[in-house]
């Protein structure tokens, strides 16, 4: 039996700059609305797209350039409204990912707009479908008019640039045999092949082996026979356990 090891479950940063970004079709118009700013089409834009299609990276830019603080919706408060755009920026993160308080960002899009202070929100949903779910009418008819852009699916070279970046933040190098047998067998999703590239790492670590296409095929085909004993036809197959 392969010897096993229990691995420290330490986190791997992703590196957030700017020049670790990946531009692709996908992402160029999300791009090209960031390198834009301070010439934004209002004073508050709304970056959309599922999990890990970059929205966070871009956030991240924008923040080191424009010098924003970076606060999740879920804890924007009306009192620290003046404060948080002292600075003439803000990053608003995951708007619509939990409750929020609608006073709050009501106060928070009218200060904007009086003081001309530039606030980048990343959402997975269009402000104009989260302009159906809030009772304050008033946010609802400024969320409706919030310019967004949206982050496409990634294509099949993004993915793959992609896959050696989160790789490479965990210090592996893939090999082409690596990618090829790994790329057709993810999710079409950034989130998805983030959470395999973890797991596969994890479970390197744990067998003591250097993570190969031989090795990838092997634990992947360990995860598919167990969901199939378990009957879970629909399980993608990882995270491992």
């Amino acid at each position: 039996m392969a010897t096993r090891q229990l691995p420290l479950d330490l986190p791997h940063a992703e590196s957030r700059a700017r020049a670790d970004f990946l531009p692709a079709p996908a992402n160029e118009a999300a791009l090209a609305l960031i390198d834009a700013w301070p010439d934004w089409p209002a004073r508050l834009v709304a970056l959309s797209g599922p999990e890990g299609s970059g929205k966070s990276h871009l956030a991240a830019i924008f923040a080191e350039e424009a010098g924003a603080p970076v606060l999740p919706a879920a804890k924007l408060e009306a009192a620290a409204v003046p404060s948080l755009l002292a600075g003439g920026a803000l990053v608003l993160e995951d708007l619509g990912e939990g409750p929020f308080d609608e006073t709050a960002l009501f106060h928070l899009i009218n200060l904007a707009n009086e003081q001309r202070a530039s606030v980048l929100v990343t959402t997975r949903r269009l402000p104009a479908a989260l302009a159906q779910e809030v009772t304050t009418r008033d946010l609802a008819s400024r969320l409706r008019a919030m310019p967004a852009v949206s982050l496409g699916a990634p294509d099949d070279r993004l993915l793959a640039m992609v896959a050696v970046k989160l790789f490479a933040d965990r210090q592996i190098s893939p090999d082409d045999a690596l990618l090829s047998y790994l790329l057709p067998r993810v999710e079409r999703s950034i989130g998805a092949l983030r959470d395999l590239v973890a797991a596969l790492d994890r479970e390197a670590l744990a067998r003591k082996r250097p993570l190969t296409r031989a090795l990838a095929a092997e634990l992947l085909r360990e995860r598919t026979q167990t969901d199939e004993a378990e009957g879970d036809a629909s399980s993608a197959g990882f995270p491992f356990t």
